[in-house]
């Protein structure tokens, strides 16, 4: 129950600052525990055929919940077990080919202590994330990463605060570990994110989403500029190609280009398109990301690109609301 006679005018600001102080020291009293132990729980979990299982209670089971999805999305497949229903069939979902990695701050949680005779049994290493490095459950791990805190954000010491925090973050630092000990790169990643704009980004490639054959704005080197105006109109990409007798890329042109040309006055039904054209310009290969596209786009401050293959021919044309359409942007 809260206290009605408690002042109103609580400064909600100052608990605040003292929390996340309180969370800061938490954290940075962990660099000092990546030692060996560390170092041997991510030999362990590289060397795992089969996958990592995570278990926890209460709340050291949300913090579990999470680290398992973070291990399973850089690279270390990785689920959670509920230890509750591990006692009630769920230990079926463990293997001697996994290894387990059990939370409890105090690191004597019943429902988790209740499973470690079955998972020495089984022969699935154990690695442990405890506050307490004396406990049970860290003497039977083969590695026990140290999370305890000097003290819980919560002023009465009893919700988990600064230990939940610690936890999280001492498991964001071993998913990070393995990530790079695997070489997983930015593909990796994104196919195991392939429904939401990170996978668009990272698995898009241009040649997915650009224009090709007659859509491609283009015009012949002796085009005049109203001739090539034209053209920019009929394509809405805000530009067009200029190509040689060969329908070699030689140029382009750009609304950027017409509004330096229409300063110079000069006779856009007699001005050839080579004469006012970007010679060359900036292209791009079918093949390379259309996140790249973006980022060169937004670095030079363009909106559209020529697409060329390998061999330098010009095989598209693409510009922001493509891209804006594909959900890169």
């Amino acid at each position: 129950m809260t206290d009605s006679n408690a002042p109103a005018n609580r400064d909600f600001c100052a608990s605040a600052l003292r929390a996340i102080r309180i969370e800061r020291e938490a954290i940075e009293a962990l660099e000092h525990r990546i030692n060996g132990d560390f170092s041997r729980a991510c030999e362990v979990i590289m060397a795992c055929k089969g996958r990592v299982v995570v278990t926890g209670m209460g709340k050291s089971g949300h913090i579990g919940n999470k680290i398992a999805a973070t291990l399973a999305s850089t690279g270390t497949p990785a689920f959670f077990v509920h230890p509750g229903e591990a006692s009630h069939g769920d230990m079926g979902m463990i293997t001697s080919q996994d290894v387990v990695i059990a939370i409890s701050n105090s690191g004597s949680t019943g429902e988790v202590v209740t499973i470690l005779p079955l998972i020495k049994r089984m022969g699935a290493p154990l690695i442990s994330m405890t506050g307490n490095p004396d406990s049970v459950l860290a003497r039977e791990a083969v590695a026990n990463l140290d999370v305890s805190v000097a003290t819980e954000a919560c002023p009465l010491g009893l919700a988990p605060t600064s230990s939940t925090t610690a936890t999280l973050v001492m498991g964001d630092a071993l998913a990070v570990a393995l990530l790079e000990a695997r070489g997983f790169s930015a593909e990796d990643f994104a196919f195991s994110h392939p429904g939401g704009s990170l996978g668009r980004r990272l698995l898009l490639h241009v040649s997915d989403i650009m224009h090709t054959g007659d859509q491609i704005p283009s015009v012949p080197e002796d085009t005049t500029l109203s001739g090539a105006l034209l053209e920019i109109s009929r394509k809405g990409l805000g530009m067009t190609t200029v190509v040689d007798s060969k329908g070699n890329l030689v140029g382009v042109f750009t609304d950027g280009d017409l509004r330096r040309t229409l300063d110079k006055s000069l006779d856009v039904h007699t001005t050839p398109i080579r004469d006012v054209m970007t010679r060359k310009g900036t292209t791009i290969e079918a093949d390379h990301l259309a996140a790249e596209a973006l980022n060169l786009m937004d670095e030079l401050k363009i909106n559209a690109l020529p697409v060329t293959d390998s061999d330098g021919r010009l095989v598209g044309a693409i510009n922001m609301h493509d891209l804006l359409r594909a959900g890169v942007i």
